[in-house]
């Protein structure tokens, strides 16, 4: 789904907001601070409470697996209520 040239995943509410930024593309999860994080992917955002982040930067490998089970988690989070 797109929001206002926002990519954003959706699954039983919010999941993620994705942007393009000048020199970098951020994939906000917005209750990311209640999520395992295992595979330290968050690496933006922490200092909220409530949303986490990662900031992906050109040449950056992504972490197929790990990305998956983020999304996982946070579709049963919504799940759960």
């Amino acid at each position: 789904m797109e929001m206002d040239g926002q990519s954003v995943l959706v699954h039983d509410g919010l999941i993620s907001v994705a942007n393009a930024h000048k020199d970098k593309v951020k994939m906000t999860f917005v209750q990311g601070a209640s999520l395992p994080d295992p595979d330290k992917l968050f690496n933006a955002g922490l200092e909220g409470n409530k949303w986490r982040a990662i900031d992906w930067h050109e040449g950056d490998r992504i972490n197929d697996r790990a990305l998956k089970n983020m999304i996982r988690a946070a579709v049963a989070y919504n799940r759960a209520g």
